[in-house]
């Protein structure tokens, strides 16, 4: 009779040991994944109705896998601001979130950058080649987290003459951007596809392009989303005859088109990289939500000051927001850097960023 109570004893023991580990054995997210959306819309745990908990999951306790972190987080108002919305609704609405972020949105990256080099901002978004020049003022004390917007430039026409990038030979475009990366961005392309003999006239502000299209000075002009959305409410005729990140794929050489990335300062990442990785998780999951519900994005979008909601709403499919990171983001962004590199070494900094420049790859 004791035999049987002992080995009755050591089968409970063994089954209470079996039921723990079962609890404790979920799969850990890994660093360095990649998102690019599928148009299908995210669940993530907070929607951005701001109700908290919406996922399958809901009212269940949830092992924390990380020490939550303070982010401050900046983003400039266009479209590598537009993936974020969600996440911003869910923190406005009071929802739960894998870390404490406060965000804000700033006009231009010459707002944000000090703010970073001094350390009063954990993250921003900022312009690709933006985040090279940061990386050399701070001698390597940023770190790149995520792609967040490929190319948003667009040659559009009052017209019906372009209909491949060879057929802008001798044509006069307007643009504006020069001596920046949308200038180094269309002359390497040019020059890929062996095209000459293009005419640029070059505007101060995207705004003049618009300007010039609906006066009837220019019929064809490089401007980037969501001007394109504009100047098409002005001008009902304007049609989009290139989209140069499609260009820039198919040129097959590994490298990307691209507008915006994330970074961050390292030692903000060095401190708690796992909640950085929650982070990412948290902004993939709004970059998903962005692109699958577009409408409902749009008026997040309007509401904040981005874009009007209008203008979000017809434009957000064109704006090529993802959350790329890890390997894939190191190869789209290391080319792309190579190429403002060769056309002017000053765009990124003088020279091209470490290998610690990326994190994850």
């Amino acid at each position: 009779m004791k035999t049987l109570k002992k080995a009755g004893a050591l089968l409970l023991a063994a089954l209470m040991i079996v039921s723990l580990l079962a609890a404790c054995g979920g799969s850990k997210p890994t660093q360095g994944s990649t998102t690019q959306p599928s148009g299908s819309a995210a669940q993530p745990s907070d929607t951005a109705s701001g109700s908290a908990g919406g996922s399958e999951n809901a009212g269940q306790e949830q092992q924390p896998t990380h020490t939550p972190a303070d982010f401050s987080i900046a983003a400039l108002k266009g479209p590598t601001a537009m993936g974020l919305v969600q996440l911003m609704e869910t923190v406005d609405k009071g929802g739960k979130t894998a870390n404490n972020y406060e965000f804000t949105l700033a006009a231009s990256a010459d707002e944000v950058n000090p703010k970073i080099i001094q350390g009063q901002l954990d993250m921003a978004c900022v312009p690709a080649n933006v985040a090279s020049l940061l990386y050399s003022k701070t001698n390597g004390g940023v770190q790149v987290l995520a792609v967040n917007t490929l190319g948003v430039i667009y040659i559009v026409e009052n017209g019906d003459s372009i209909k491949s990038i060879q057929d802008l030979s001798g044509k006069t475009i307007v643009a504006a951007g020069k001596g920046q990366t949308p200038e180094y961005g269309l002359v390497y392309l040019l020059e890929q596809y062996g095209v000459k003999d293009v005419n640029i006239e070059w505007k101060s502000e995207h705004s003049e392009c618009v300007a010039a299209l609906a006066s009837g000075a220019a019929t064809i002009a490089m401007i980037p989303q969501p001007f394109v959305t504009v100047a098409k409410n002005q001008i009902p005729e304007l049609r989009t005859a290139l989209d140069l990140t499609k260009e820039w794929e198919n040129l097959d050489n590994g490298s990307s088109m691209l507008t915006g990335v994330i970074v961050a300062r390292k030692e903000v990442v060095e401190a708690n990289p796992a909640a950085v990785d929650a982070f990412l998780q948290e902004y993939a999951a709004s970059v998903e939500w962005v692109n699958g519900n577009v409408s409902e994005a749009a008026k997040l979008i309007g509401d904040r000051g981005i874009v009007a909601t209008a203008v979000a709403e017809k434009a957000l499919p064109y704006c090529n927001i993802v959350c790329i990171t890890g390997s894939e983001m190191k190869e789209k962004l290391s080319g792309y850097l190579e190429v403002l590199y060769a056309q002017n070494a000053q765009a990124v900094g003088g020279a091209l960023p470490g290998e610690d420049f990326y994190y994850g790859a």
